[in-house]
């Protein structure tokens, strides 16, 4: 039985169906992508998953207890933790200070609270402006910042939404080291992002949507020959 498992789950809006019978299993110390074509359904999956929006029907299990349509805050405090494709912070705050936001929910002393950002910071070479305002940062630097933050509360699945875009090479590679750090920590991850080379050197499984269903799932070398994954990206 994986960590995560996805069980036929359907949503659409205003008539347009967007996701269709989606079946996903994640393993418990994994690192899975989720690629597809733009209106594959990828980012709505992990609204659903992580309660922003309710499914029309399917299930959803997080070690094997049932989330779907359950909110937010309910899903966060299971251990499942999220990023968005657009970076959030709190600007006029030092980076310190954002990354304390989620101790205020956390049941661990103010020190304790300090040392656990310190050495997020540090893992995502972030450590050095440690004392800048979020607001002069770079947007690779927010993203980084959203993540190492989210961490925080020591989730156990985290679900990354195309964490690449928007980030130059140098912090790319920080970003996937720390992935990987976190991932030999125990961490699990599934990831979107259409940048497929770094998928396939980053996961051990990717998952293929498009037209909100299922047409793919294998090893990165399974899923570029797979000729369906083919059709769906060059429209042959």
């Amino acid at each position: 039985m994986g960590l995560l498992e996805i069980r036929g789950l359907k949503k659409q809006f205003d008539g347009l169906v967007v996701l269709d019978g989606i079946d996903i299993v994640v393993e418990d110390g994994e690192i899975q992508g989720v690629i597809g074509p733009n209106g594959a359904g990828k980012s709505t999956l992990f609204n659903i998953v992580s309660g922003i929006y309710r499914a029309d029907s399917g299930s959803i299990r997080f070690r094997d207890r049932e989330i779907v349509n359950r909110p937010v805050y309910r899903v966060a405090r299971m251990g499942v933790g999220r990023t968005f494709q657009v970076a959030r912070a709190f600007d006029e705050m030092t980076v310190l200070e954002n990354m304390l936001v989620p101790s205020v929910v956390m049941h661990i002393s103010r020190a304790e609270a300090v040392r656990r950002a310190d050495e997020l910071l540090e893992l995502a070479t972030l450590d050095r402006v440690r004392e800048n305002p979020a607001i002069e940062i770079s947007g690779g630097q927010r993203k980084l910042l959203e993540f190492v933050r989210m961490m925080m509360t020591d989730p156990d699945l985290i679900l990354l939404d195309e964490p690449f875009n928007g980030i130059n090479p140098a912090l790319i590679e920080v970003l996937m080291r720390l992935v990987r750090r976190l991932n030999e920590r125990g961490k699990t991850f599934l990831l979107i992002s259409h940048e497929i080379p770094h998928v396939s050197e980053l996961c051990n499984t990717v998952t293929v949507l498009a037209a909100g269903t299922n047409i793919a799932r294998g090893t990165p070398a399974e899923i570029r020959e797979n000729p369906a994954v083919l059709d769906a990206y060059l429209g042959h």
